[in-house]
């Protein structure tokens, strides 16, 4: 695909347009989350920006889920709408790649129906989470793993899942968000699994999936779970701090670079 001079874009897509879909993997060591924020460097503001170079006009992208500072995605999808006429799939993919990697790679690619909409199209969300459970850290594990040193009991760790699945109120794991209409906007959310795996080698592995999440959601259920691993907790309190709805009562935030967006499924197609 010919990559436009910029002096070339227009200001914005002309005649019949397409909408595109793509599945996209990313570190997210070196960006500052993935909305797009002026002055930082974002997945979403690099994504943007090299499609715009690639396509010959500005886009608008929609994205299944916003991920933080630090964290990273196995299969973010996100959609945009491109001219029909000058456009080519696989050009696009060769030239976003080149432009955007290592960190950020695309892959996978498709036209779909205009109805289409990486956000409200989706039906649920899956998130890993990544503990290194040892005495010595990994460097080769550090970027993406949170390592905590002292013994986990993983059983209880386990037990703790039970109250999350469900719908529940999870204000007391979410980062409240501010509405414009100044209306308190709603935390509850349906948990469909949420589970722990030994991996071996001190390698705990935390998997949840919901149709959404709310802002901070997993970390602070990772945190809380990792507290009821160390003692800290009981898995008998996880019930108590869901149904308070206090965020002072869950454990502090894991870490950012443990967290990956693993899948995002929709009606005969998954993501990852």
């Amino acid at each position: 695909m010919t990559l436009f001079d910029p002096e070339e874009l227009h200001e914005g897509p002309r005649g019949p347009l397409v909408r595109v879909r793509l599945v996209v993997a990313y570190d997210g060591a070196p960006f500052h989350g993935f909305a797009v924020n002026a002055g930082v460097r974002t997945v979403g503001g690099t994504l943007t920006d090299a499609i715009t170079t690639v396509v010959g006009h500005p886009v608008e992208l929609t994205c299944a889920g916003r991920t933080d500072k630090g964290v990273h995605a196995r299969a973010q999808v996100v959609t945009f709408d491109a001219e029909q006429d000058r456009f080519d799939l696989d050009g696009l993919v060769r030239s976003l790649n080149k432009l955007c990697g290592p960190a950020v790679a695309v892959t996978d690619a498709a036209v779909v129906e205009p109805s289409f909409d990486a956000r409200f199209s989706a039906r649920s969300r899956r998130y890993r989470y990544r503990v290194l459970n040892r005495p010595a850290p990994d460097p080769f594990r550090s970027r993406y793993a949170w390592h905590v040193e002292e013994p986990l009991s993983l059983p209880a760790m386990v037990l703790a899942c039970d109250p999350l699945i469900g719908e529940h109120d999870f204000a007391a794991f979410c980062r409240r968000p501010k509405r414009r209409d100044g209306e308190p906007a709603s935390l509850v959310r349906r948990v469909t699994e949420a589970v722990w795996h030994d991996d071996g080698d001190g390698d705990l592995r935390f998997e949840i999936e919901a149709g959404s999440f709310c802002h901070q959601m997993v970390r602070s259920v990772v945190g809380t779970l990792v507290d009821v691993g160390r003692g800290r907790k009981h898995a008998g309190d996880l019930l108590a701090i869901m149904r308070s709805g206090d965020r002072n009562q869950a454990g502090d935030l894991a870490p950012p670079q443990g967290l990956t967006l693993w899948a995002v499924r929709y009606d005969g197609w998954t993501a990852g």
